[in-house]
């Protein structure tokens, strides 16, 4: 063997490497456009899922909380991001996760003016060669055992949500979910208006300390 096969040998076998998420990725399309949630949950780790999101709400409120002084504006974040915490444990489920990632938008969380019904290629939809070459092309490759990747892939990235998936044994799984820039500002503007109403509450003559 001469000298340059070697690094031929080894480009392409890197390059043979990058391909395998996406037969893990045209399997998860699959599911989430034949609503498989069973499979969804075996190939999805919600703890870290989970956490990613709690922190994207966290800062997307602390990002609209311009009002009021700096106290008032640290109690509503505390209250805001409170209510995050539960509001990730309704989002991240098998059947909301299929939801998300088939247009990127959860249509089974209550979010104010939702746009309308989007079309499949609008999500995780790669039914042949040609859809899976496109995101392809705008996927990232993080290290030997995670890629990164915008959906839909055509879109501007102020309109994409990303998705990241790591190699764990000889599988692939979603372990991130990026949301959109529209969602996340539609779901902290929710979680501050509910904080606020909270926090504005009177406190009943029961509730009240003892003078």
């Amino acid at each position: 063997m001469r000298w340059w096969a070697v690094p031929l040998v080894a480009a392409l076998g890197w390059f043979a490497y990058t391909l395998t998420p996406f037969w893990a990725l045209y399997d998860l399309s699959r599911a989430v456009q034949g609503g498989d949630v069973a499979y969804v949950e075996r190939h999805v780790n919600f703890r870290t899922l989970r956490l990613s999101l709690a922190r994207q709400l966290s800062a997307a409120i602390r990002a609209q909380e311009t009002e009021g002084d700096a106290p008032e504006r640290r109690r509503l974040f505390d209250a805001a991001s409170a209510l995050a915490l539960p509001l990730t444990e309704a989002l991240v489920t098998p059947q909301t996760v299929v939801d998300l990632l088939d247009d990127g938008w959860p249509q089974r969380i209550d979010l104010p003016d939702p746009p309308p019904r989007k079309a499949p290629e609008d999500g995780l939809h790669a039914p042949d060669l040609r859809r899976l070459a496109a995101f392809y092309a705008t996927s990232e490759m993080r290290g030997f055992r995670a890629f990164v990747m915008g959906v839909p892939p055509n879109r501007p990235r102020a309109q994409q949500f990303r998705i990241r998936m790591r190699l764990r044994g000889f599988t692939w799984r979603l372990i991130d979910i990026e949301l959109s820039e529209a969602l996340r500002e539609k779901i902290a503007a929710r979680l501050a208006r509910a904080s606020k109403r909270d926090t504005d509450r009177p406190v009943s003559d029961e509730a009240r300390p003892d003078r």
